[in-house]
């Protein structure tokens, strides 16, 4: 494969990992997203999804962030698409692992909820990964820490 064709690559797969995370991360919103929620305060069901929702969109816009920034900064196509295949099946593994968790709870209305934290808290997990491997970018490997 020509190096152009591998660049072309490339560039049309980073945002597929984008869309990925966001059109599998978060459940539709619902009808009360367009309404401002005291998130300390949320006592209703749907207040509180709203709150999960809220809070996976921040952590899921942060990972799309370091993502971005980790990749940018690898030298070479071959580690970029590492990368990517690394991510992708995180995503993967992220939102199967949810679903399976958040059945627990299928049928109630808190089985959305459920999953939007689980989705955020493995996001921000992952965001810390990220971010270890931008701090750690020695040539031979070590990291300073």
């Amino acid at each position: 494969m020509n190096s152009i064709h591998r660049l072309l690559c490339a560039c049309l797969t980073a945002p597929l990992i984008l869309i990925a995370a966001n059109s599998l991360a978060a459940p539709p919103a619902t009808a009360t997203s367009t309404i401002a929620v005291d998130c300390n305060k949320a006592e209703t069901q749907a207040d509180m999804n709203k709150c999960a929702d809220d809070d996976l969109g921040r952590a899921d816009r942060q990972l799309n962030k370091l993502y971005l920034q980790y990749r940018s900064s690898l030298s070479n196509t071959p580690r970029q698409n590492q990368l990517r295949d690394v991510q992708m099946a995180w995503i993967k593994y992220r939102d199967l692992s949810c679903r399976f968790k958040a059945a627990e709870w299928e049928g109630g209305s808190i089985q959305s909820m459920q999953r939007a934290i689980c989705l955020s808290e493995l996001t921000k997990t992952r965001s810390r990964d990220l971010q270890e491997m931008i701090n750690c970018q020695a040539p031979d490997g070590t990291c300073q820490r």
